[in-house]
C-alpha cells in the first residue's frame, strides 16, 4: 500500500510543480491555488507512504521520479531546453533513487 501513497504523492507533487510553472508568479488564481492544494495532498499521500516504506527510500523515490517527470513536462509542454551537463545530473538522482530502492 505505501507504494500506491507514494504513486499519489508524486502525482500531486508533480501537478503541484506544474502549477507553480502557470500560476506566472502567483497572479493567475487557479493555478496559484492547485499549487497549494497539489502540494498539501502530496504531503498527505507522502506522509502515509511513510508508515509502510522507509523514510530515506520514500523521499529519494519521491523526489527522483517528480523531478524526471518535470523535467519531461518542462521539455514538451513548456519547451525548454536541456544541455548535456543537466541531462547527467539526471541521471545521477535517477541512478541514486534506483539504488536506494534496490539496497
Amino acid at each position: 500500500m505505501g507504494w500506491v501513497y507514494l504513486a499519489f504523492a508524486i502525482l500531486f507533487e508533480v501537478c503541484g510543480t506544474t502549477s507553480m510553472r502557470l500560476s506566472n508568479g502567483l497572479t493567475k488564481l487557479f493555478p496559484s491555488v492547485a499549487l497549494f492544494v497539489c502540494y498539501a495532498v502530496s504531503f498527505i499521500f507522502a506522509t502515509m507512504a511513510t508508515k509502510y516504506l522507509k523514510l530515506a527510500i520514500m523521499y529519494a523515490v519521491w523526489s527522483g521520479v517528480g523531478i524526471a517527470v518535470i523535467t519531461l513536462i518542462d521539455l514538451t509542454i513548456f519547451h525548454e531546453k536541456i544541455n548535456l551537463v543537466e541531462v547527467l545530473g539526471l541521471v545521477l538522482i535517477l541512478a541514486g533513487s534506483v539504488l536506494l530502492r534496490i539496497a
